[in-house]
């Protein structure tokens, strides 16, 4: 609103927008901002919550004597559709310590992710990548891992 670019005024503009679209929503029709903005926020909290544990996994690991990694290949199936959501899902694995995502089936039906840590069984894991990180990505997306999702 000044023509300085500030914290202050981004988080103003950004307030003053995000009104303008509640107000219009009557006239423009539901477009679902605000659980999308919310899905979002969430899916970077999650995100720095896995971060930060990983971290200390491994750090943990590197710094104490013996060897307490079981790691192995897992083939996660994918439910996340569109390259957008493949591609943040995949680099959100590979951001985090002790996981690394290698390759996506020639159907994209599934990503092969090396895991450092299978503590109970590789099912255990890929669920954990499915309902921490994937299930949030969809949602953050817009429903379908990046496809407008229609008003219904």
């Amino acid at each position: 609103m000044q023509g300085a670019f500030t914290l202050s005024n981004f988080v103003l503009g950004f307030v003053l927008g995000y009104l303008v679209l509640l107000i219009m929503q009557p006239l423009l029709g539901e477009a679902g901002y605000d659980a999308r903005l919310w899905h979002q926020v969430t899916l970077v909290g999650v995100f720095v919550v896995e971060l930060v544990l990983s971290s200390l996994r491994v750090a943990y690991e590197a710094a104490t004597p013996g060897f307490g990694m079981r790691a192995g290949i897992i083939a996660v199936p994918l439910d996340v559709e569109s390259d957008l959501g493949i591609t943040l899902f995949a680099n959100l694995i590979s951001l985090t310590p002790g996981t690394l995502s290698l390759e996506l089936s020639d159907d994209r039906s599934r990503l092969f992710v090396h895991a450092m840590y299978i503590d109970d069984t590789p099912e255990a894991e890929v669920a954990h990548l499915k309902n921490t990180l994937e299930r949030r990505v969809i949602r953050a997306l817009g429903g379908d891992g990046g496809a407008p999702v229609a008003a219904g």
